[in-house]
Formats: structure tokens, sequence, C-alpha cells
């Protein structure tokens, strides 16, 4: 992603995703005359009132082929995660994101190249969604959820120097965007699973 200068804001109006296919088909409707995509027009597309779709947004970002590659992409999309985390255990309802952070730009070529990649995978996830142990994905579950990928967070710019282990943090991310999406308490078990994986990827290679 690269950086360059858009005043306008984003509106929220749009209707959060309930899945990883309607988060796909969000982002692929994101109109770009210029052939570049904002981040603020993806977080337009998404909503920023909805914690779930935010980590599965990035999640998913850190996972796309061609876009994950990008220099820099894991440790954007790491303040993004940290900047929602922390605000999500504040209380706020609706995600602030700084400037230089919503002016980020990737060509709509690369972009939907990488979502390419994501549709196959996408449809077989979202036909496992169900609603189970949905006690992890309420308040208390959520609050936890936040905890946890905020300490992914703080763990994924080393990991720009750790073959695999950013995929590792983008699948962590996605599973707990996909758990509070559906109330699939299941997945947020996984992903507090797969969180400690990564963590101790990072300890290991810096031990």
């Amino acid at each position: 992603m690269s950086t360059t200068p858009n005043g306008s804001d984003p509106h929220d109006e749009t209707r959060a995703p309930r899945d990883l296919e309607e988060l796909l088909a969000a982002i692929e409707a994101i109109e770009a005359p210029s052939g570049r995509v904002y981040f603020e027009d993806i977080l337009a597309a998404v909503g920023r009132r909805s914690f779930g779709p935010l980590l599965l947004l990035a999640g998913v970002v850190t996972l796309m082929p061609v876009i994950s590659g990008i220099p820099g992409v894991p440790l954007l999309m790491a303040c993004f995660t940290l900047l929602v985390c922390v605000q999500l255990l504040m209380g706020r309802r609706t995600f602030w994101l700084p400037a230089w952070l919503r002016r980020r730009w990737v060509s709509r070529h690369a972009l939907h190249k990488g979502l390419g990649y994501l549709h196959r995978p996408a449809r077989w996830v979202d036909h496992l969604l169900d609603q189970r142990l949905a006690f992890l994905t309420g308040q208390r579950g959520m609050q936890a959820s936040a905890l946890t990928c905020l300490l992914v967070a703080i763990g994924m710019p080393p990991m720009e120097l750790i073959p695999f282990s950013a995929n590792v943090a983008g699948l962590t991310l996605s599973l707990f965007g996909l758990a509070l999406m559906s109330r699939d308490g299941l997945l947020s078990l996984l992903g507090f699973a797969l969180a400690g994986t990564s963590l101790a990827l990072v300890v290991i290679a810096l031990l």
C-alpha cells in the first residue's frame, strides 16, 4: 500500500458484512476510477461500527496473496488492529483511525487479484459457520478476543522477518473476526490457540 492525500471522509452507512464472502464482495464493489483503492474506501464499504468485520478485514489483508507480500503491509495491519482493539477495550462504539492510515492505498488490479484467490476458500469457510459456544462471543468474550488480538498486533512487526508467521497472525485475526460476526465460539477457541502459536513463533525467533 502507498500513501497519497485524499480529503474525503468515509460514511459508515453500509450494513456490516455477515460472513467472509460478503466482506470480499463489499471490497470488490468499491469504485476506483483512479485505479487506486484507499483504505478509507474499504472501511466505508465494511463499516466502522462492528468489531468483527474490522478484525476480519485485517486478517484477510494480511493473508491475501500479492497484497500481504508488499513490504510494510503487516505493520500497517498491526497498527490498524492495535487501534481498533484499544478503542474497543475503551468502550468506543465507532472506531476512529488517523488520516495517515486511512489514506493508504493499493492498486485496484492488485487488490482484485489478491481477492480472487480467496473466493473458493471463503465459500468453504462460510458453509462451516454456526452458532456454537456463543458465550465466547458475548461482551466478555469480545473483550478477551480484543486483548488477544492486541497482543498479536504487537507481535506482528517482527513477523515480517519470520517466514509465514505473519500469515499465522492473519489467520488468527480472521478466526476472531468470523467468530464475532457469526457468534461461533468454536472459532474463538481456535483463535486463542493460534494466537498462542503465532506469539510463540515470535518469542522463539527473537531468543
